[in-house]
């Protein structure tokens, strides 16, 4: 199939009217994303059956006909593993597509494996041997080459062909919602947002530090996180979190000390330095109870390893009779978040007001009861 290079607003509006009877679109962005916060969208592929487009997002001002079609809740959206196109169309178009049916997610379901890759999935069900050479384009480029085009409009056209496939598979098992609601899910996590002032919850054995160190981790961490959201650049290119720990654990106070410590770059001391050591001053200058708690791991709770194995062997049982990958239907890491949402005050979720991966969704339906009795 031919595809047509989309790059200016009457085309794009044409296209997404001409879309609106689709039973479903597949859809695919490549993007860079070296050293930013944002992805940066380079390429927006959609296939809705009768054309295969490529929009240049470069072009384009008016994305209103696009964001109606990608929230139409009669047209279903094909991507796979759509994790980082999810963050793609929020930063670009501030929506979220729904519903979503990854192609990924729903092979794991049908048995065909776990987090297949797309070359390896359009390879087992309809035999044709991808062409990945193009991956490390920077899509940002212009122009873009003719076989870096046919690239990016191939990706949406084998997505077209391989859903209808995979969606008899998982009709059959009846588990179409259990795709959506996957996707839903992850849309609702990624719209999550955790606040600058508990970001140090998210810093590697900062459980090691005490209530005063953390105060200084938690002033530095919400400073990075605020720093690399306004320069739209990568946590570690304002500093690395391994220095924020050790600052925290020092709080030096003179620009000498600070760079003693020998873990900030000399540009990020020209950049930073004053900064930091004011936000060392400022957590000095926090009550005792005002500071962050000392942080709770699920090791240190005697009943931890005992329950969990509980959890994981009535998980298990529910997974075999499913014939679901234990990963799948609850991994270690999503036993540990509904246990730590259960048990702590100062916790992800719960600061971000969304309940953990097993209390949603299929997986909430089919692990309700399994819980129930730690509730």
């Amino acid at each position: 199939m031919e595809f047509q290079i989309i790059n200016d607003n009457g085309s794009l509006a044409e296209y997404c009217q001409q879309s609106k009877g689709a039973e479903f679109i597949s859809l695919d962005t490549e993007f860079v994303r070296t050293r930013t916060w944002y992805p940066q969208c380079g390429l927006i592929q959609i296939n809705n059956g009768k054309r295969i487009v490529l929009v240049d997002p470069l072009t384009i001002s008016d994305w209103q006909p696009l964001k109606d079609i990608l929230v139409a809740p009669d047209i279903v959206k094909v991507l796979h593993s759509c994790s980082e196109d999810l963050e793609v169309f929020s930063r670009l178009l501030g929506v979220y597509p729904a519903p979503i049916f990854d192609t990924q997610f729903a092979a794991c379901l049908a048995g065909l494996g776990n987090t297949l890759g797309y070359a390896k999935l359009i390879q087992d069900l309809l035999g044709i041997e991808v062409d990945k050479g193009e991956s490390r384009t920077d899509w940002l480029r212009r122009p873009l080459s003719d076989t870096q085009l046919q690239y990016a409009a191939n990706d949406v056209l084998y997505l077209h062909q391989v859903y209808p496939m995979l969606k008899s598979k998982i009709d059959a098992l009846g588990r179409f919602d259990w795709v959506l609601q996957e996707m839903a899910t992850l849309s609702l996590k990624k719209s999550a947002n955790l606040a600058a002032q508990y970001r140090y919850l998210l810093v590697k054995n900062a459980w090691q530090l005490n209530a005063g160190e953390l105060a200084v981790l938690q002033e530095l961490a919400g400073w990075r996180y605020n720093k690399a959201v306004e320069q739209d650049l990568a946590a570690n290119f304002v500093i690395k979190e391994a220095a924020m720990l050790e600052i925290a654990r020092r709080a030096p106070k003179s620009i000498a000390r600070l760079a003693a410590l020998n873990v900030l770059t000399g540009k990020e001391m020209r950049l930073y330095g004053e900064e930091i050591l004011s936000l060392i001053l400022t957590a000095s200058l926090i009550n005792e109870e005002n500071r962050p708690e000392k942080i709770r791991r699920l090791v240190d709770i005697k009943a931890y390893k005992k329950i969990c194995q509980s959890i994981r062997s009535a998980c298990i049982d529910v997974a075999e009779e499913q014939n679901i990958p234990l990963e799948v239907l609850a991994s270690k890491k999503q036993i540990n978040q509904f246990l730590k949402w259960l048990w702590f005050d100062v916790e992800e979720c719960k600061l971000q007001d969304i309940k953990p991966d097993l209390c949603l969704g299929w997986r909430h339906y089919l692990l309700a009861e399994v819980l129930s009795q730690y509730h």
